[in-house]
């Protein structure tokens, strides 16, 4: 697969604002390995007071949260999703998105570009950060 640059992305003022107007933020990836960066940007989150809702296959609890299988099992109003999974994987999370109606903000990890799913995304109304990361912006933007 050849690399993608992001051609739909937010700036760090964009950030901040997003920042400031989450409450509730989905990991789709989140890990229970503390030594995984799901795992760390998860547990960052909860630290700095977002309400973090682990979606992962398995467990049924990680960092004292309970764990959801997908966004549609979510039983509560997601502002933010934060996406730790394959660029390819993106575009079903996006159709998953835009089908819940509620999440202002699409956040893909370091690495993760998806252009087509993040111009959708863009489309449906969603805000789209893409190759950043979440932890590594929030502590540097929010300070």
């Amino acid at each position: 697969m050849e690399c993608e640059m992001p051609r739909v992305n937010s700036n760090s003022n964009e950030m901040i604002e997003y920042f400031k107007m989450v409450k509730t933020i989905a990991v789709i990836g989140a890990s229970p390995e503390p030594q995984k960066d799901s795992h760390k940007v998860a547990k960052y989150l909860l630290e700095v007071g977002y309400n973090m809702i682990p979606v992962y296959p398995k467990e049924s609890e990680i960092l004292g949260q309970k764990v959801f299988r997908s966004l549609k099992e979510i039983d509560e109003p997601v502002d933010m999703v934060v996406v730790f999974r394959k660029p390819e994987v993106v575009d079903a999370i996006v159709e998953a998105c835009i089908e819940r109606g509620d999440i202002k903000v699409l956040w893909t990890q370091i690495g993760i570009i998806n252009n087509n799913a993040a111009q959708k995304a863009k489309e449906a109304g969603m805000r789209v950060v893409q190759n950043y990361c979440a932890m590594v912006e929030h502590r540097a933007l929010m300070a």
